[in-house]
């Protein structure tokens, strides 16, 4: 695995926990890439080795979650933009390439709406363009229909860290497609003793941004854009089935051709190894660098 380091920045309420992994030229750019609904900064632990030292990458642990899972609410889709300015503010970042996967999209489009001219290109991961809510649903039903099992997880507790590796090796998202990356990712995820090991994820955090997704700002985020944007969308969907969040119908009924987001499909692989397998890692790797040197 590529080295990182890792650093706290200032936010309200206290600091944001974040990782870094140096540029092999100091000189070189830097990017700002944002992790899902319920991960944590070392999901971008594959494209950070793909990235071969040629930027410099920082991967914030967002606002409770993981090493920021202390700091307090109000949690929230646009909280978490002025924690990502806050950053590139402290790390003295000016238009920086802005990425993000799933929810971590999402927070990047409104970020570049909520802050211009600080963030510049963006690269949109299999996230970042919202439908309306279903009006029948409730909150809690509406956060099933989400992230489906990823919510039960965060109430559950293991006895040690071999038992959440197992958890995590039955999702049919990772078959066949696990590595030493995703083990430190999601091992990243757990707080506590044994036998009651659970994720750092704070529940009310994950409600909370959930159900943001689906605000009215945040929905029409990608409508305002002050930069230029990429979605790479995944093939397949969370539990790796054939339907993906999105596919050329449900783009097309998003009605993207007034926007300044390119749709691009990323195939064989599901809303999770888009991030961490070895060639969806490798389009975001080398998007992500020619978005910094352009």
């Amino acid at each position: 695995m590529t080295v990182y380091e890792e650093i706290e920045v200032p936010v309200a309420g206290g600091a944001l926990a974040a990782l870094r992994w140096p540029a092999t030229d100091p000189g070189a750019p830097t990017v700002v890439a944002l992790h899902g609904i319920t991960a944590n900064a070392l999901s971008w632990g594959p494209v950070a080795r793909l990235l071969a030292g040629r930027v410099t990458l920082v991967a914030p642990d967002l606002r409770g979650r993981a090493g920021s899972s202390r700091l307090p609410g109000p949690y929230g889709i646009a909280t978490h933009t002025d924690d990502i300015a806050a950053l590139t503010e402290a790390l003295s970042l000016d238009r920086v390439v802005l990425a993000g996967h799933s929810m971590g999209a999402f927070v990047a489009a409104l970020a570049a709406v909520r802050h211009p001219g600080r963030f510049g290109p963006l690269l949109l991961v299999d996230g970042g363009i919202g439908f309306p809510a279903p009006t029948h649903l409730t909150p809690d039903e509406l956060m099933t229909a989400v992230i489906g099992p990823a919510m039960d997880r965060l109430s559950m507790t293991f006895p040690d860290r071999a038992a959440y590796r197992a958890f995590w090796q039955a999702h049919p998202a990772f078959a066949g497609a696990w590595s030493d990356e995703v083990d430190a990712y999601i091992q990243r995820d757990l707080t506590g003793e044994e036998p009651a090991l659970r994720s750092t994820c704070r529940i009310e955090a994950i409600r909370t941004d959930g159900v943001g997704l689906f605000d009215a700002e945040v929905l029409t985020a990608v409508r305002k854009l002050p930069v230029e944007a990429t979605l790479l969308w995944a093939a397949r969907g969370l539990m790796d089935e054939e339907q993906g969040l999105y596919d050329e119908s449900r783009l097309a009924a998003a009605d993207l051709g007034g926007t300044r987001v390119e749709p691009v499909a990323v195939k064989d692989v599901n809303h999770y190894t888009v991030l961490t397998g070895e060639r969806g890692g490798r389009e975001i790797a080398d998007r992500l660098v020619a978005y910094a040197r352009g």
